[in-house]
């Protein structure tokens, strides 16, 4: 069985260089984000935190609301 005690920085610093060598430089933040992303939803399961995203959400959408239909592009830039 594999152990991952003995795991130090120079391994560390191996991985790094074939994942940088694998994907690239400009999609390693993009999958480092995702990672944290998925370890952050895996805690908040596991400890029982409920994150109140739908709250957030809407708050997002109340802070700038969607011009109404019947209003034409003149009104909006003297709005502006």
């Amino acid at each position: 069985m594999l152990g991952f005690g003995n795991i130090g920085p120079l391994e560390i610093v191996v991985v790094l260089i074939i994942a940088l060598i694998v994907f690239g430089p400009k999609r390693l933040p993009e999958l480092g984000s995702s990672l944290g992303r998925g370890i952050r939803e895996f805690r908040d399961t596991i400890g029982g935190e409920k994150r109140d995203d739908a709250k957030a959400l809407g708050a997002a959408q109340t802070a700038a609301p969607p011009p109404s239909s019947g209003e034409g592009e003149a009104a909006r830039e003297q709005r502006d």
